[in-house]
């Protein structure tokens, strides 16, 4: 019992140090493609629960909590792929991003912060407590876009 558990923590630590290593070698358009779609994902589970929050279609508390859980993983996903190599990329990041590091981990925080308010609302069935929450996050992504994003 005990090799076999040792094998298997084993296989995960070369897995592990296999996936850190793959990702850390990714080329910059990669990694820029792989920040986009995670924040495409976001937009599209955050989109209902905002038309929600202001009233625009009906409050529904299935719709809140498995999307509260699909922002809770993706809004941890985009982060890691904004690298100092990917600043030549075509992409709408403002140069900020990496000359002011600590503002856009400041303004992450603040966007994962907001999400497990969510998460937590959405688990406590309180509408109003939600749509707060959801508000939260409506402002941590106008802060990160109005001050790290290029307008179109």
């Amino acid at each position: 019992m005990k090799k076999k558990l040792v094998a298997a923590c084993v296989a995960f630590a070369l897995a592990e140090g296999v996936a850190f290593n793959a990702m850390a070698h990714q080329k910059p358009d990669a990694l820029v493609k792989n920040r986009q779609s995670a924040m495409n994902l976001i937009s599209k589970y955050f989109g209902p629960l905002a038309a929600m929050a202001q009233g625009k279609v009906a409050y529904n508390t299935n719709t809140v909590t498995r999307h509260a859980g699909y922002l809770d993983a993706l809004s941890e996903m985009p982060w890691d792929a904004f690298t100092p190599d990917t600043a030549n990329e075509k992409s709408r990041a403002l140069p900020d991003i990496y000359k002011n590091a600590n503002g856009f981990k400041t303004a992450q925080e603040r966007m994962v912060s907001a999400v497990d308010k969510l998460v937590a609302a959405s688990k406590s069935n309180n509408e109003a407590g939600v749509k707060a929450a959801i508000g939260e996050i409506g402002k941590s992504c106008a802060g990160c876009h109005d001050n790290f994003r290029a307008k179109q």
